[in-house]
């Protein structure tokens, strides 16, 4: 047990030296033992689980990752403690962060770990990876009126598309960049801050020095928010997210709303990277 983030990076440095390393930041109690249980068996080389005091972890659970007392409730602490553990982490670790409710899928994931995927990365010389939040969301809010249900999650088989990102400094598009929308927040948007909009997230990356994450999901170093290479198609990757649709029913103002997120070009989610790689949700790139 670690009293704080402080003390859990003075006692792990030696955890942080190459990595994968998952950082689980839990924001509230739904499916906080599913989320920790899918990324260990992901991979990862450890898990840590920054989450708040009150939140219970089943036993086998606990034995297994590293859990740091951690407030989720302002969104700028959790960029602040990705910034502060990047500081404390050698460079060329591989670090992943994302949400409780939230599940890494990456191609092939059902046969090969994370750290087999980052190892074939690495030497397509790339040092992050850029990933989708694709929203789930319950099929019926009468049954699960927060919006999340494993057994009956659904997800938007279309309605993506993605935009030039601009550079406001030379008012020109930046390579290889693009700002990609869809899903919940997509449609609707009415309810979603305009800067809350965006499913890109480079939650895969490579410590490096002077690395900064700010608070749009994207790096400071603009290499890092690229989509692929200048020379081919990279691998990408997917984190499906109940966290929008929770968000919105936990809202009044949206929860009265939307009395269902289903429309006609929802799915099924299968739990599966085939089903993300057939809607073209990720990229296997050149793995294969």
């Amino acid at each position: 047990m670690y009293s704080s983030l402080e003390d859990f990076l003075k006692q792990q440095k030696a955890l942080l030296v190459k990595g994968p390393v998952a950082l689980i930041f839990v924001e509230d109690d739904i499916e906080v033992a599913t989320t920790l249980r899918h990324h260990l068996q992901s991979g990862f080389k450890a898990v840590v689980a920054l989450m708040p005091d009150a939140f219970d972890l089943p036993r086998d659970i606990k034995s297994k990752v590293h859990r740091v007392p951690f407030d989720c409730s302002a969104p700028e602490n959790v960029f602040g403690a990705v910034n502060q553990i990047i500081k404390a982490a050698q460079p060329g670790c591989w670090l992943y962060y994302c949400y409780n409710a939230e599940f890494l899928f990456f191609p092939f994931c059902e046969t090969r770990t994370v750290a087999e995927m980052l190892t074939f990365h690495t030497e397509e010389r790339r040092s992050a990876m850029l990933s989708y939040v694709i929203d789930l969301y319950a099929g019926d809010l009468q049954k699960h009126p927060n919006a999340v249900s494993l057994e009956t999650a659904f997800l938007d088989k279309s309605g993506y598309y993605a935009q030039a990102r601009w550079d406001d400094a030379t008012q020109e598009p930046r390579e290889r960049q693009l700002d990609f929308f869809g899903g919940v927040r997509w449609r609707h948007e009415e309810h979603i801050p305009w800067t809350s909009r965006k499913i890109d997230r480079i939650s895969l990356f490579q410590v490096k020095e002077g690395l900064e994450l700010q608070d749009n999901h994207t790096f400071n170093n603009q290499e890092y928010n690229t989509y692929a290479c200048p020379w081919h198609h990279n691998l990408t990757a997917a984190i499906c997210s109940f966290r929008t649709a929770k968000a919105l029913k936990r809202n009044p103002g949206s929860d009265f709303a939307i009395d269902s997120f289903k429309w006609h070009n929802s799915t099924p989610f299968e739990w599966h990277s085939r089903q993300l790689l057939d809607l073209g949700l990720m990229e296997p790139g050149q793995w294969f």
